[in-house]
């Protein structure tokens, strides 16, 4: 789990260097993404009470998946070293803690980054484990979420043309299929899924 965190945090550094060189001085609200994220969240696990619904667990997976990226920023804004970055949030991941169902555990994790202004690492452990995602499903989605978004950013997402839907679906729905073809342990792991995802992408 140790070096799987650290490849994580490598790699969510990387991705906000894309964005901004000096990502640190920004004062980005990761704390507001999350809260927004977490409202996503909800909606595709189900809150109506006055319809049916059932949980769309694809893009619950990687509604938490996004909110993990938020997270590893935070903790990456801190300043401390990816060694004990990664033994903090080892800890809280396991340690889950909060309430047993799963609408009010959101509302519990977002009640508490909002208060802290900061990554609730046990609350999102229990958000895992009521949404059955083990820790290393979690990794391959947020390793291929990353490349996906490394690549929305080398195909115009930042200038405002990239566009997400392709063959009349939306790359994510392309991402979680290459995901279940490509062998997690791969040394090429990232190499091959930006290389699917470009051939998807191409293939429109």
């Amino acid at each position: 789990m140790q070096q799987q965190l650290i490849t994580m945090l490598e790699l969510q550094e990387a991705m906000n260097n894309k964005v901004h060189p000096q990502w640190r001085a920004q004062g980005y609200a990761w704390h507001r993404a999350i809260w927004v994220e977490s409202a996503e969240l909800l909606e595709h696990y189900g809150w109506k009470w006055w319809k049916k619904q059932t949980p769309d667990q694809d893009q619950v997976a990687l509604e938490l998946v996004d909110i993990w990226h938020f997270g590893l920023s935070m903790e990456l804004q801190s300043g401390a070293s990816l060694d004990e970055i990664a033994q903090t949030l080892a800890a809280g991941l396991l340690a889950p803690t909060g309430p047993q169902d799963f609408n009010a555990a959101v509302e519990h994790f977002v009640a508490k980054t909002l208060q802290q202004t900061g990554f609730s690492v046990a609350e999102f452990a229990q958000l895992l484990q009521l949404s059955h995602l083990p820790f290393i499903r979690l990794y391959s989605l947020y390793v291929g979420k990353n490349i996906l978004n490394f690549f929305r950013q080398d195909h115009g997402y930042k200038e405002g043309t990239y566009r997400k839907i392709w063959q009349g679906r939306e790359d994510n729905e392309h991402l979680i299929e290459i995901l279940e073809r490509v062998d997690v342990n791969a040394a090429d792991y990232k190499e091959q899924i930006y290389a699917a995802l470009k051939a998807a992408f191409m293939a429109e």
